[in-house]
């Protein structure tokens, strides 16, 4: 299974920075990058809500799965 992070997509949409959001989230904009770029292995509940709160927008515009076989370039038969 993959989680695909859309944050890119969606500050893009808000038209907010990186930085303006790290600094509005009061968050480092290392971490924040790390999430951006699908780097991160987790992000709290707490992190995602302050997001959603600030992009104004649901967690299912954030966070997107993707079946393995499709992010490896497979077919999703069985």
């Amino acid at each position: 299974m993959a989680i695909i992070v859309n944050l890119d997509v969606m500050m893009a949409k808000r038209k907010i920075s990186l930085s303006e959001l790290a600094e509005k989230m009061d968050i480092t904009l290392a971490n924040l990058s790390i999430l951006k770029n699908n780097k991160g292995k987790a992000i709290r509940f707490s992190t995602l809500n302050k997001i959603c709160e600030i992009l104004e927008c649901e967690p299912k515009d954030i966070l997107e799965y993707v079946p393995d076989k499709k992010v490896n370039g497979g077919n999703n038969e069985r």
